[in-house]
């Protein structure tokens, strides 16, 4: 077969010796018996049976944690000293070079092949169902990214963390919860980290243990490595459904009020300056991906990220990423260079994926220079906050400048705040709609246009409340709606709020 070495047969046989075992690793060992097990015959005709489904903690993810018995533990200890010895024995007789020739579809067949020929070879007693899932696991060992497989493909969950090899946990639907899922050791995991971050070009090891990157898909990745992570390799994934929410399903979801939706409209397609604030997992990067839906597809986009993460669907659109240093410490790019270079690329808008430091005045020096429409993201709790968030972090650029200039800059570059919050039962939704309205001395004023109130909880637990408008009829970028002839829609929004 293709994938094998050079000079080795092409299909071993029964006979032939087996593939020397790696030194120190497990045995092939009888599986386990149980004591109540029926007779061979009756045990052989109940393999397709629902009650044979054996406990791979791989498999087991779906349903979350289950309490295991002597028996599961003792067949999941099997299945994985089972999988080791043959993961190995497939590594010895297996060329990877020419494999990584192969598309991913022939190469895993090229594996399924040569798998049952070990198992085989080994006198493994497996059912039919043990063996497709022994394969597929290799299979994602060796082509994918390991146990995280199955978890990846679900597209409930939120957010993975993986705390060390034998602990990971999932948030579906707002609620943390600890899965069965484990790895071999903290090498196999190490090893899976590395493949994610050296698809963007980017590395982790110990003397660069921290990394930022993204799965195709566009999903956040963030890994953190020994000597910093002291119990093994910690891998936090944001993973991004696979179909993108829109603007509607915000409103099914009730995130926002179908009226706080249409005004949310208008403020995408009339260019008005807008920062999305928030907490950890409140939907921030959501939200912008939803608001980008109303740019005109005439406008040319430059967006700027530490891992590129949103997905526009405009035609014209410009995806800039950072860059972190190489071994000699050369070669850093930052967000404020990004921001920066920007002004040289003839946008019509800018997209900060997330502010966090001195590139909080580029962008606002931007806004206020005929980038109207110019959006992003900063970790806030509140409108109030995320004003003086951004005042600190210009103030931290060391720039020297006096307050009161940096809010007279606010002012004049951001239209309007939009909040998200996720509240204690895990669900997501647009407090505030804020808009910036002017500066009295010292002090910034704002004005809010719609606001949630939270009115108490249902039987289940589940937050109960609801979007209000402010009764502002007339809010301060309404001579901008009427320059985009959205005037019309803006006041029945507005009106039909009240």
């Amino acid at each position: 077969m293709f994938g094998k070495r050079p000079g080795e047969p092409a299909t071993p046989k029964v006979k032939d010796a087996p593939p020397p075992a790696p030194q120190g690793g497990p045995a092939i060992a009888t599986r386990p018996q149980r004591t109540d097990a029926p007779p061979p015959k009756e045990r052989a005709s109940a393999v397709a049976g629902p009650k044979s489904t054996f406990a791979f903690e791989q498999l087991q993810s779906a349903q979350g944690p289950t309490p295991m018995t002597n028996v599961v533990r003792e067949q999941s200890e099997f299945y994985h000293a089972t999988k080791t010895t043959i993961f190995n024995a497939l590594l010895n007789t297996i060329d990877l070079s020419q494999l990584a020739q192969l598309d991913t579809k022939a190469a895993s067949e090229e594996i399924r092949d040569i798998v049952a020929e070990l198992v085989a070879i080994k006198n493994v007693s497996m059912s039919v169902v043990e063996q497709d899932h022994l394969v597929q696991d290799i299979i994602n060992d060796v082509l994918g990214y390991g146990p995280l497989e199955p978890l990846l493909a679900r597209d409930d969950i939120a957010d993975i963390m993986v705390n060390g090899a034998n602990r990971v946990f999932i948030e579906v639907s707002g609620k943390v919860q600890l899965t069965n899922v484990r790895f071999r050791d903290n090498t196999q995991l190490m090893n899976i980290c590395q493949r994610i971050v050296s698809q963007v070009g980017r590395r982790v090891d110990e003397s660069s243990p921290i990394c930022d990157a993204r799965l195709p898909d566009g999903s956040r990745v963030n890994v953190i490595g020994p000597p910093l992570a002291l119990d093994g390799p910690t891998l936090t994934i944001r993973k991004f459904k696979k179909d993108k929410l829109t603007m509607k399903n915000l409103v099914e979801y009730e995130s926002i009020s179908p009226e706080g939706a249409r005004v949310l409209g208008v403020l995408g397609a009339c260019r008005c300056n807008t920062l999305i604030s928030g907490g950890t997992g409140s939907g921030k990067t959501t939200l912008l991906n939803t608001l980008t839906a109303f740019i005109d597809p005439t406008e040319r986009v430059v967006t700027c990220e530490d891992a590129a993460e949103l997905q526009l669907q405009q035609p014209h659109v410009v995806r800039l990423e950072t860059r972190p240093a190489n071994l000699e410490g050369q070669g850093l790019i930052t967000m404020r260079d990004l921001v920066r270079n920007c002004l040289r690329m003839r946008p019509e808008r800018i997209i900060v994926g997330e502010v966090r430091g001195p590139e909080a005045f580029d962008l606002l020096q931007a806004m206020n220079t005929g980038h109207d429409g110019s959006m992003g993201t900063l970790h806030a709790n509140s409108p109030r906050e995320a004003i003086s968030r951004l005042e600190s972090m210009i103030t931290m650029g060391g720039y020297g400048l006096p307050s009161k200039t940096i809010r007279e800059m606010i002012v004049g570059s951001i239209d309007v705040i939009i909040q998200a919050a996720r509240l204690r039962d895990g669900s997501r939704r647009i407090t505030h709609i804020t808009e910036v309205v002017g500066l009295e001395g010292d002090v910034i004023i704002t004005q809010d246009l719609f606001l949630y109130e939270i009115t108490g909880e249902d039987a289940e637990g589940r937050v109960v409340g609801r979007h209000r408008s402010t009764g502002i009829a007339r809010p301060r970028f309404w001579d901008r709606a009427r320059y985009y002839g959205l005037e019309r829609e803006l006041a029945e929004a507005l009106d039909a709020a009240e």
